[in-house]
């Protein structure tokens, strides 16, 4: 046929006939089938179509007049009505009867592929200057869902010609030197798969903030993928780490349940095809995607990477859209094109950090998820519509709905945006990255608890939760220069104390020889929030308040206890992939039973101590009857992390162990839950953290790999000041003669016994005397926290 191409006669060379996306739709089809990558059959009607259209209608002429009014790109006035002039003209026109026949044939035999009497297709437009490597800015044109017949199938090809000049496709054209009568465009027509009766969304194959290369993030919800890309819902959001999933391992890294509230279907009666409606309550508290279908999409993520990365002599993620077909139940890839934001990026010398410069209070307005890893200030414009984004101003804090493609003239002027609605693959935080500034999507109610005007600051530099703070604060951006720094040098491993999951993939750039401390508290603190025993024994609560809470947090489970082995895994196995094959030293829960009342459901299991530092904590809970059933739970999420994910970079260090004799009744309580010291490399560690620890080091060693000193403990008990009492914290001082006695034998003792030894406490962060000590004395590992790591390395190194 003269207009048409099938999609397995197309190739990513293709591009200048039939378009970016068909053109990668035919090569994965073409190359990728055999190595079990599904994509639906379909056609495209080719550039020399659009030609043909236009030059029947004798359109090119009338076109150039009406867009040589367009003298500035900025005029929004002027662009809609250039564009909407423009639309009008070619919607109006009529479809060669030659290519009409060929659409209607090449329809035909696409229903007789899939023995329909009229295939259900999208239509989608796939532009002969689109998807650059440096941008993409996604949607310029439009895409129409469940078409039917042939009639319809005509109308949709229309429309999908004359949203080549979409006020987005305009401006994107002007910004990126194309001539708008250079370009073509190819309509691509493909089998729909029923995602809307099963689910669907988007994929990228890295961390879409940082960069971080070895992930698959994936972002699913019921029914039509739409909602997803269009950031219409919160969805469900999974990580997998591919240097174990290419080594067969189960290598989910996390799962968070999303806010799935509403889905597109088939429409079950009016004119439309397609209708918006909610979701259940099953669908809303359940996961999109089973355990089984994340591994699997994961796996087809890595292979058309793979295939493209060859293809282009060099790394290239990617972004895909995908969708599970509700009838036959499987997986289907619909797109494939390359991220452009990372991609394009080299490695940097220099680490950009941002931070306020005073730690006074900051009054939140909202937060939701964050985009962008920066800070900005500026004045709110809130908008309703794209119908008058004309309203948004240099350098405003856009608060909106959600956006889509025609926002992005609007966005390009903005300082920041703020999105009641949207995950982190959605357009808004896609293009927010794209232009270099800081997102909040997800804030829900954001056009509504803020007001226009108001002058507002945007962090999205602490990882994945952004934050609307009242008033314009001041804050600083820091060039860390990262790029000639090495901890090679450095007698002792360089290592980092870290708790949040949520910055791990950021910290990990940082130069580094693993994780001293990961410290779990945090993850139990604030992803799980509820006592594991409330979740072992929930008839031993009384108030109905309590039940209902942790009925909500844990809805996504059946199995209570699992939501909390799940979690503390998910937790753990972020940090130890971002940091893989370093090790990372995972501390046991160290948490004080004042600590363990304030989760939910707490008070029902915890002694009240008059002194809990002192108390019931550490090692003594894990093997104590009151305890140890919770502390199973610890044990079967490390095992999840070193088993089932693949991360046995994992060492697991014990704190606050008082004698030799708990120290043997911990290892045996380990081994009962099988984890065992030496099985499949696990190491054990322990804090040192009590002058017995330092005086009987030598029979410590008979029980564990490794030490690390804990400066904090150490230095409370050799001089036995209460490290949170203002009174007496000026005697509190690691640099003391005694407490430097103590770290100098338990390295020396540790040494003897040819165990490695570090510091994780907070004294190498602070004090540069004592570390120049710890040195001296032959420490094998220093473990900063990560604001401190740089300073550190360039003070070292100076002095050198």
């Amino acid at each position: 046929m003269k207009f048409i191409k099938r999609l397995d006669q197309v190739r990513i060379t293709d591009t200048p006939l039939v378009g970016g996306k068909n053109s990668s739709l035919g090569q994965m089809i073409a190359q990728l089938s055999s190595k079990g990558i599904r994509v639906p059959m379909g056609f495209a009607v080719t550039a020399q179509a659009y030609w043909s259209f236009i030059n029947h209608n004798n359109f090119l002429d009338k076109m150039k007049a009406i867009m040589a009014r367009l003298q500035d790109k900025n005029d929004m006035k002027e662009l809609k009505r250039v564009g909407s002039e423009i639309r009008t003209l070619l919607l109006e026109g009529k479809i060669p009867d030659d290519l009409k026949a060929e659409i209607a044939l090449a329809y035909k035999e696409l229903s007789s592929y899939y023995d329909q009497p009229n295939c259900d297709v999208a239509v989608r437009s796939s532009a002969t200057a689109e998807d650059l490597p440096t941008a993409s800015f996604a949607g310029q044109q439009e895409t129409f869902l469940n078409v039917s017949g042939v009639d319809a199938l005509i109308v949709a090809c229309k429309k999908s010609m004359a949203s080549l000049f979409t006020d987005r496709a305009i401006i994107y054209r002007i910004e990126q030197g194309f001539d708008h009568f250079k370009v073509a465009l190819s309509v691509g027509v493909q089998k729909m798969i029923r995602s809307d009766l099963a689910s669907a969304g988007v994929l990228f194959t890295l961390d879409t903030e940082t960069g971080f290369k070895d992930l698959v993030i994936i972002n699913s919800s019921y029914g039509l993928g739409e909602v997803v890309v269009k950031g219409e819902v919160i969805p469900d959001e999974f990580l997998v780490y591919k240097p174990t999933l290419s080594e067969r391992f189960h290598a989910i890294v996390k799962k968070s349940l999303g806010e799935k509230n509403i889905k597109i279907i088939y429409a079950q009666e009016g004119d439309l095809p397609v209708q918006t409606v909610n979701c259940s309550e099953d669908e809303r508290d359940t996961f999109s995607l089973s355990e089984d279908e994340i591994v699997e999409l994961s796996q087809y993520a890595v292979i058309i990477e793979d295939h493209y990365s060859a293809l282009k002599g060099g790394w290239s993620p990617m972004d895909i859209e995908w969708a599970k077909d509700g009838i036959d139940g499987k997986l289907y890839i619909l797109q494939a094109r390359p991220e452009t934001v990372h991609a394009s990026r080299t490695q940097k010398d220099f680490l950009q950090v941002y931070r306020f410069k005073d730690k006074g209070n900051r009054k939140i307005l909202i937060s939701g998820h964050s985009i962008g890893g920066k800070i900005a200030s500026g004045k709110t414009r809130v908008v309703s519509s794209a119908l008058h984004i004309d309203q948004v101003q240099e350098g405003d804090i856009l608060i909106t709905d959600m956006t889509d493609p025609d926002w992005v003239p609007a966005m390009k002027k903005a300082a920041g945006i703020v999105t009641n609605r949207g995950g982190r693959t959605c357009h808004a935080a896609i293009v927010s990255r794209e232009l270099g500034i800081p997102a909040i999507v997800g804030a829900q109610g954001a056009t509504e608890k803020i007001a226009s005007g108001q002058e507002v600051t945007i962090e999205c530099s602490r990882g994945k939760t952004g934050y609307v703070y009242e008033g314009l604060l001041p804050f600083e951006e820091i060039a860390i220069p990262i790029g000639k720094m090495s901890t090679a040098s450095i007698a002792p491993d360089v290592m980092i104390n870290i708790a949040d999951p949520d910055s791990a993939f950021a910290v990990s750039f940082l130069p580094n020889d693993g994780v001293g401390l990961a410290r779990i508290e945090f993850i139990i603190n604030n992803f799980i929030k509820i006592h594991p025993l409330a979740l072992l024994h929930p008839e031993k609560i009384e108030d109905s308040k309590v039940t209902k809470k942790i009925a909500w947090i844990t809805r996504a489970y059946e199995d209570k206890t699992l939501f909390y082995i799940d979690n503390l895994a998910y937790g753990i196995g972020t940090i130890a992939s971002a940091f893989y094959p370093k090790p990372v030293i995972v501390r046991l829960s160290d948490f004080k039973s004042n600590e363990y009342r304030n989760l939910i459901g707490g008070s029902y299991f915890e002694p009240i101590e008059e002194n809990p530092m002192l108390g019931f904590r550490g090692a003594s809970r894990y093997y104590n009857p009151r305890f140890e059933q919770a502390f199973m739970l610890e044990c079967e999420a490390i095992k999840k992390v070193r088993n089932q994910m693949g991360l046995q970079n994992v060492k697991v260090m014990v704190p606050f162990v008082r004698t030799v004799d708990e120290a043997k009744k911990v290892v045996q309580v380990l081994e009962k839950h099988n984890l065992i010291r030496g099985k499949d490399g696990l190491e054990l560690v322990m804090m040192v953290e009590i002058p017995s620890n330092v005086l009987l080091i030598d029979q410590f060693c008979d029980f564990f790999d490794g030490f690390s000193i804990g400066s904090n403990d150490l230095t409370q008990l050799t001089l036995g000041v209460d490290r949170d009492s203002q009174i007496v914290a000026p005697l509190f001082n690691e640099n003391n003669s005694a407490v430097k006695k103590m770290m100098e034998m338990a390295i020396g003792g540790a040494l003897k016994r040819f165990r490695h030894i570090g510091i994780c406490g907070q004294a190498p962060s602070d004090l540069p005397e004592v570390v120049k000590f710890l040195i001296e004395q032959g420490i094998t590992s220093i473990s900063l926290s990560p604001d401190a790591v740089a300073p550190f390395l360039m003070r070292y190194m100076k002095k050198e």
